[in-house]
């Protein structure tokens, strides 16, 4: 097992129909550091695995030439993986250093990251290393405007990768970049069409760095202003300077992505001082159960006060979430503020703002009376009224 954790990494490949999922998934099994790899095809039909690749097979499980196992999903995912561990464990498969999973274009990412969270089984033995959506650049702007499935694998993605670039015209492409941008300002993205998507580095997305047996909270948090096109990298703070908000507030604004029509948002909470072990559980379990169906999903690595040197990671989605992880040191050379990013869809930024703030003890951010913001809605970039 490649995780450091001693759970096997899964990474989830999603798109939409037609978006090249399987054609991305051919390239990068194809590549040496894939063998001993299971790809598990999340939908009915034919295994969407390149014919060169097969050696031999039989009612569900394929081997592939370069070490991999192929299973089509006939039965809930859950079983799926508790079969590979069961096989591993019994010697009937080796040990695996990853699971892929490639969705159906039509699926709802969420349900597919829950079944490898939720599950307290497949949880001791599995983890989400990733997700990467493959989106089309000649049809992808269409499709996100049509299908909010679409948007959501977007949202969710710890890696963009836009395939059919050279087919697409440019003022297309443009417009598809700042309408990810919108969606999903955190998240690298790559060209398809170039030799280094067509390798196991599409995954390197995830929760674990095998090489510091660390969580590498720094790649995942990184927490990067959105740029609309022709704007800025970020805005300032309300009555203050951009650096004395970066240092001295908790909550960063990024530019609506709802000018796009679309109800869901990507923003960021920082807080400098630790945190009460029992506010941050308080304050997450409201979220995961009140508003769990609104909470697409939330990364968090928090500073406790009751050891701040021993940071906590946090994982989740809608109202599943990984068992909070303790961590025996900060990544070297880490921010050790808490660092929360959030990606929400009818839940707005002012509103989880303040309950962080009521459960933390931190000080809300200033913000202009709503008569201002009525005679100049462009004074606050990124507010919505």
């Amino acid at each position: 097992m490649s995780s450091a954790s001693g759970r096997i990494p899964v990474s989830i490949l999603t798109g939409f129909l037609g978006a090249g999922k399987s054609t991305l998934l051919n390239r990068i099994l194809k590549d040496p550091a894939m063998a001993d790899t299971a790809v598990i095809i999340n939908e009915f039909g034919e295994v969407g695995i390149d014919n060169l690749l097969v050696e031999s097979s039989g009612d569900a499980l394929i081997q592939l030439s370069n070490g991999c196992l192929c299973c089509t999903v006939r039965g809930e995912l859950v079983d799926t993986l508790a079969y590979f561990m069961d096989a591993i464990q019994t010697g009937k498969l080796k040990p695996l250093r990853r699971i892929v999973i490639e969705t159906t274009g039509l699926a709802d990412p969420a349900p597919v990251m829950q079944s490898i969270m939720g599950h307290p089984v497949i949880a001791q033995n599995f983890e989400l290393d990733g997700v990467v959506t493959v989106v089309d650049a000649v049809h992808g702007l269409a499709t996100l405007d049509r299908h909010p499935e679409a948007a959501k694998q977007v949202a969710v993605a710890d890696r963009l990768v836009v395939s059919k670039r050279s087919l697409a015209d440019p003022a297309r492409l443009e417009a598809l970049e700042a309408r990810l941008t919108a969606l999903n300002p955190r998240a690298p993205r790559m060209d398809g069409d170039i030799a280094e998507a067509a390798s196991a580095v599409v995954l390197a997305n995830g929760l674990y760095d095998p090489g510091t047996k660390n969580p590498d909270v720094e790649r995942w948090l990184q927490d990067e202003l959105a740029q609309a096109p022709g704007g800025h990298a970020h805005h300032p703070a309300h009555g203050h300077g951009h650096d004395d908000h970066h240092h001295d507030g908790h909550h960063h604004h990024h530019h609506d992505v709802n000018r796009h029509g679309d109800d869901i948002r990507s923003f960021s909470l920082i807080c400098d001082r630790p945190i009460d072990p029992v506010a941050i559980d308080m304050f997450v379990d409201l979220l995961r159960s009140a508003h769990g169906e609104k909470l697409l999903r939330m990364k968090a690595v928090v500073a406790l006060s009751d050891n701040p040197d021993r940071p906590l990671v946090l994982h989740g989605v809608q109202t599943i979430f990984h068992p909070p992880q303790r961590l025996n040191a900060w990544p070297a050379g880490s921010d050790r503020r808490t660092r929360m990013v959030l990606i929400t869809q009818g839940l707005s930024e002012e509103f989880v703002s303040d309950v962080f703030a009521a459960f933390t003890g931190q000080p809300r951010i200033d913000r202009p009376d709503r008569a201002a913001l009525e005679d100049n809605p462009l004074a606050v970039p990124g507010m919505r009224i």
